[in-house]
């Protein structure tokens, strides 16, 4: 058994790849801002979410999750007259926001860490 396999560890892990994901998303969009016809895309976060926790209760299937499959277009906006509904206001909060989950995971894997080497001390 690994050391660092832990559920603790499984779930910051997964967090962190899913803001990471996220923060690709958003960059995407705005270095599109300006690309006629271009739609914003968006990471399904509830649709990824439950797929872990499908995946985890039936842990006999420990299937890789492709991130990209839960990433759709916005078509239901239109900002712009070219047909781009990218909004960078938007767009900034959402990255400020994401920044913020990213952060918080990575204090929660630091917290881990701290209770780990408590632990080791001890002995």
């Amino acid at each position: 058994m690994a050391l660092f396999d832990t559920t603790g560890f499984r779930l910051i892990e997964q967090g962190i790849d899913i803001v990471n994901q996220t923060k690709r998303v958003i960059s995407h969009n705005l270095s599109n801002i300006d690309t006629p016809g271009y739609k914003c895309k968006y990471l399904s976060f509830s649709g990824v979410l439950k797929d872990k926790l499908n995946a985890s209760e039936n842990a006999k299937f420990k299937k890789e999750l492709h991130l990209a499959s839960y990433i759709y277009s916005d078509n239901s906006t239109f900002d712009q007259p070219d047909g781009n509904n990218v909004d960078s206001d938007t767009q900034q909060a959402l990255f400020v926001k994401n920044a913020l989950l990213q952060e918080a995971l990575i204090n929660q894997m630091d917290s881990e860490f701290t209770l780990m080497r408590s632990a080791m001390s001890r002995q």
